[in-house]
């Protein structure tokens, strides 16, 4: 009979056997808001399924492993043959497949896609974070080839498949591919107009030999890149393919890998080009232009990927608290601690909220929603990456003790949550390209002051904030030093319209009076106590 001492007591069991979709009301209702209603039943049950996949025991486990055993590069093979390649964890492999297989990288293919793909997404990287970046890698890389309808017609069809196939091969020969990307150098960081890689051409086709080095690559382990270099006209586009038609290995030394503070499952790389093949997208001298759709993308999954990061925190703040009991009660029904799982859950509901806004934009493609994720796609990207870090921090307290410890998942949270912030540019890049917006494209801001005026006169602190920030837009002095507090207030307001309008009355009134009500302290918990913070929290609680 086992001691008494050993019998385990006030614990709460693992947040695992569940839907990660239908537990997320705001994520829900965010696709039943947005897609179109013939498309609806199928997206709902697809979502489910892959909410289910998510939540399960074995894929939960899959993600722990990809983290617990991060990539290993091999330079040579064991006769000293130069060949780059980067050795993965199987979990790795199942979890990358499994989020090709789920579609995540077809959303320009079919009706709603932008919107489906988003949410599951959302849903996938909740498993994982480290396999959204070749996801995304390769699902942002469509705009930029489509480009050179040649390049889009060949390469296309290969991204946007449901079949992953990790094999190094020619392209031609496999029947999905990912795509990486390759932009920053050691001297110049978010400066890419600094780039030095040297692209000389070989044909007037469109073929070149790049020389150079890429301090940041990402997924080196994809079939094909797309890098900027220094072109006899400026600085260009190219895609890198890992391969070469006859089979032979393109130049495409890895250095090293990146050991980085998270997102360790995935790899980051130095790769070096020394005579590498490459084929130009675009024109000579227009490589940011050609690559920016690229990047205005990956910006919406960094989005997507700090919301998915702070509900997968908030639920297991509000699972561990559900179960706890301290003091003669449940964790979940002491009125400070409501406060915080509260307040939290309001931060986690915005960012999925706002997120899934732009994604439906994406969809519509119309002229004025083009204008609008001008500006609200690096004001989203500013603020909700921002967000993530201090919710993954407060939820992480919220389980105490147990949430320090490495088998709580929750370190791994943490140590994820500051990258969205820092990848396709940290917030100072993101607060000036704000400012370019405003300045150089004055539809972007009547696009934003349309959406935001859609919820004018159903809140009095909304409609304050709303008049606060236009004073503040018409004052251009200093407008380069105070452009994070400025781009802070347009998301505020934006994530506050949307809630006004969608969200249910207690979740609007809550974020209201603390976020542009002023109503509100310097840490989560701080609420005002006379709100309805129980139905906060209910709603907010992981169960299906």
């Amino acid at each position: 009979m086992a001691a008494s001492t050993h019998t385990v007591t006030n614990q709460a069991p693992p947040l695992v056997g569940y839907d990660v979709f239908a537990a997320d009301r705001a994520l829900v209702e965010a696709v039943d808001r947005h897609l179109d209603p013939e498309l609806l039943e199928e997206a709902r049950e697809e979502l489910s399924a892959l909410g289910r996949t998510t939540g399960s025991a074995q894929v939960q486990e899959w993600g722990a492993l990809a983290n617990e055993n991060p990539p290993k590069l091999r330079t040579h093979d064991r006769y000293g043959n130069r060949i780059d390649e980067v050795d993965f964890h199987p979990a790795w492999h199942r979890l990358l497949g499994k989020g090709v297989s789920a579609g995540l990288t077809t959303a320009w293919t079919r009706p709603g896609g932008h919107l489906r793909r988003a949410a599951g997404f959302v849903i996938w990287t909740q498993a994982e974070a480290g396999n959204g970046c070749p996801l995304s890698m390769t699902h942002a890389a469509v705009p930029a080839l489509r480009t050179d309808p040649a390049l889009a017609a060949e390469w296309e069809p290969r991204l946007t498949s449901t079949v992953y196939d990790q094999e190094l091969r020619p392209a031609s020969q496999k029947a999905g591919a990912l795509f990486g990307m390759g932009m920053t150098e050691k001297q110049g960081g978010s400066d890419v107009r600094a780039n030095t890689t040297e692209a000389r051409p070989l044909t007037e086709d469109g073929t070149y030999v790049l020389t150079g080095h890429k301090w940041f690559c990402s997924a080196p382990m994809s079939d094909g890149f797309l890098v900027l270099a220094q072109a006899p006209g400026g600085l260009s586009c190219f895609l890198v393919p890992r391969v070469l038609e006859d089979g032979t290995r393109n130049v495409f030394r890895i250095q090293r890998l990146k050991d980085k503070l998270g997102n360790r499952s995935n790899a980051s790389s130095e790769v070096e080009f020394d005579g590498t093949w490459a084929r130009r997208v675009g024109d000579e001298g227009r490589g940011v232009r050609t690559i920016i759709e690229m990047v205005a993308a990956t910006r919406l999954d960094c989005v997507l990927g700090s919301a998915s990061l702070m509900r997968q925190a908030v639920a297991q703040a509000i699972h561990h608290s559900t179960y706890r009991e301290a003091f003669g009660g449940r964790l979940l029904d002491k009125p400070l601690m409501r406060n915080v799982l509260a307040d939290l859950a309001l931060e986690s509901e915005a960012a999925t909220t706002l997120a899934m806004r732009l994604a439906a934009a994406y969809d519509d493609g119309s002229e004025q929603e083009r204008a609008f994720l001008r500006l609200a796609v690096p004001a989203a990207k500013y603020w909700v990456t921002k967000r993530c870090t201090p919710v993954a921090v407060e939820a992480l307290e919220c389980l105490g003790g147990n949430g320090y410890v490495e088998e709580s998942g929750m370190p791994r949270l943490l140590r994820e949550s500051p990258l969205n912030s820092i990848w396709e540019g940290a917030g100072n890049v993101q607060a000036l390209d704000v400012l370019r917006a405003l300045q150089r494209e004055p539809g972007a801001l009547d696009a934003y002051l349309r959406e935001v005026g859609r919820a004018r006169g159903a809140d009095h602190r909304l409609d304050g904030a709303i008049k606060n920030l236009l004073t503040e837009l018409a004052d251009l002095n200093g407008i380069e030093a105070r452009a994070r507090r400025l781009v802070e207030r347009i998301a505020l307001v934006l994530q506050g319209s949307l809630l006004v309008r969608y969200a249910p009355p207690e979740v609007a009134d809550a974020f209201c009076a603390s976020r542009l009500g002023g109503d509100w302290g310097t840490a989560f918990g701080t609420l005002p106590h006379s709100l309805d913070l129980a139905t906060v929290v209910e709603r907010a609680r992981p169960v299906s």
